[in-house]
């Protein structure tokens, strides 16, 4: 253990921002950004049509439509801490991303519209951070707009997502009555007066929540919140750290993020509250992020972050130790150097190159098909971190360029493209047409704009009769690569390799697959591939 990483591991905050599609992500996002300072004014997300765009919103659709379709990485200081934020997609066609960008963080703040309470896919990514036992804020947004009653939202979070909720701040009133909220740990009201580009110290303050003044300036609003406040101390239970830290209480907050309203105390509770980085599992071991030698994992590969250079960007997630520019790195998963010299930080897709990282930041290493999603790096041992998770797709489609003389540009931008995890690309065994898999009809709709405008190719993007996948093995004990070879010689018409070489049985029907299991009981048929190949690895390099 190094007592010199120690203070900066202990200044890291490592966290995600998760919701449903439009309950105001993005636009909270960029508060917090404004807030800390880390940007001086806020791109409006509303005005698709003018000339600002939401800050972590960088791929030409996403300005195009107006959502988040890939996931971000902001960097800022704040309060002598060092916060790295992850922006994740929203939409549900795009959850996988989602799934794998939560491996990276420590923490996350779950975002709520106060209209529509909780929702399907708010629910989906619970799931995953429970599974993770990850702590979690809750911000209720859009508390300027006819919402639902705070009682009513606390109560459905709590039986919805099987989480205690404790209140930090409580709003007064909602819509045009929406006078603020009051803060129940400081005991004061920050008054509510709408503003776009507002930063922190301009709002007013009223010292405490029973004060006289509040009665008098908002009537009937402020003696409701009062009463409920009465009604809530007495049923929650008090803010309990343990608790919080295993995922099994959240602290809630009101807001309305356009507004910058509520944004103020969600960035001081992620300071106070959201815990520095925690030892990692690996297969070998439990990594400590205060051990001197660095490692780290990549959760993502984004290609083409600056299209004049066709780049594919590593994020990495520092797991332990100091990153140094130009130090020598191992890909435990090919035994691979890499001494990265240009390794970058982020705020959305502006960058600067980076000299130092400690556990819990994130780092880009631009890379041409060198790391995989799932590749651990280290400075010589060989580790294999756990739990990067790719799902098995439910939908397909055929492609073929539109122009044979671009099928070069198809296969290199599907190559890349795949190697991302945002499209899933399966090369069949017997056949040239190349097949792609995704989770929802979106990520199809994304794949084919960016493969006209990222690499001048227009393909063809057609039904295919598949709607069931596999990942195929077996295990040695029951004949290992020999009889893995005869299942995929027996059935070579629907079989396919994706992007890490692992063999895909591809079928019409769910019937088809468990008569195929009967047929075939040695091979093992798997739903869930977990990091970059390494047990398909192992088993194709014998």
């Amino acid at each position: 253990m190094s007592t010199d990483l120690a203070p900066q591991v202990r200044r890291r905050r490592t966290f995600a921002i998760i919701s449903h599609p439009d309950a105001g992500k993005t636009t909270l996002t960029e508060k917090l950004l404004l807030f800390s300072g880390a940007i001086q004014i806020a791109g409006s997300v509303k005005a698709r049509k003018a000339t600002r765009h939401a800050t972590s919103d960088w791929m030409e659709i996403e300005k195009q439509r107006g959502i988040s379709v890939a996931s971000s990485v902001m960097q800022m200081e704040y309060r002598d801490c060092v916060i790295n934020l992850l922006d994740t997609p929203g939409h549900q066609d795009f959850s996988e991303d989602t799934y794998r960008v939560l491996t990276a963080v420590d923490a996350a703040l779950m975002v709520i519209d106060a209209a529509n309470g909780v929702e399907p896919q708010t629910r989906r990514l619970l799931q995953v951070c429970r599974a993770r036992n990850t702590p979690i804020l809750t911000f209720v947004n859009k508390m300027d707009r006819e919402v639902k009653d705070p009682l009513a939202l606390m109560d459905e979070i709590e039986r919805e997502l099987g989480m205690t909720v404790v209140p930090f701040t409580w709003p007064v009133g909602m819509a045009k009555f929406f006078g603020g909220v009051l803060d129940l740990r400081k005991d004061q009201m920050r008054v509510f007066s709408p503003g776009e580009d507002r930063v922190a110290g301009t709002e007013e303050i009223v010292d405490g929540i029973h004060n006289p003044v509040l009665k008098e300036r908002f009537g009937a609003a402020y003696e409701q919140a009062e009463g409920e406040i009465e009604l809530v101390r007495d049923a929650a239970p008090s803010f309990e750290a343990a608790e919080f830290l295993g995922g099994r209480q959240t602290p809630m907050f009101f807001g309305s993020a356009v507004n910058n309203f509520g944004v103020q105390e969600v960035l001081d509770a992620l300071v106070d509250l959201a815990p520095p980085p925690a030892e990692r599992r690996a297969m070998q071991r439990v990594v400590q992020p205060d051990e001197t030698k660095f490692t780290g994992v990549v959760f993502k590969i984004q290609a083409n972050m600056d299209p004049a250079h066709r780049d594919r960007i590593a994020f990495v997630r520092v797991a332990s130790g100091k990153f140094t520019r130009g130090m020598r790195l191992k890909v435990a998963r090919s035994g691979k150097e890499l001494r990265p010299n240009t390794v970058v930080t982020f705020m959305s897709q502006r960058r600067e190159l980076l000299d130092e990282a400690f556990a819990g930041d994130i780092i880009g290493i631009p890379n041409h098909g060198v790391l995989q999603l799932g590749d651990t790096l280290s400075e010589g041992e060989s580790l294999q971190f756990t739990g990067l998770p790719f799902f098995a797709p439910e939908m397909f489609r055929s492609v073929e360029v539109a122009d044979p003389l671009k099928t070069k540009q198809l296969r290199a931008g599907l190559t890349q493209l795949g190697e991302e995890g945002a499209i899933q690309v399966f090369r069949p065994v017997a056949g040239t047409v190349l097949l792609l898999g995704a989770v929802g009809q979106l990520q199809f709709e994304v794949v084919a704009h960016r493969l006209e405008h990222e690499y001048s190719c227009k393909a063809r993007i057609m039904p295919a009769r598949y709607n069931v996948a596999r990942w195929v093995t077996c295990p040695p004990e029951n004949g290992g690569d020999k009889e893995l070879q005869r299942f995929i010689d027996g059935n070579s018409h629907r079989v396919a390799l994706d992007a890490v070489d692992a063999p895909t049985v591809l079928l019409e029907y769910a019937g088809e697959l468990r008569a195929m299991q009967d047929n075939w009981p040695k091979i093992q048929f798997h739903a869930l591939r977990e990091h970059a190949g390494l047990v398909f690895q192992k088993q194709l390099d014998g």
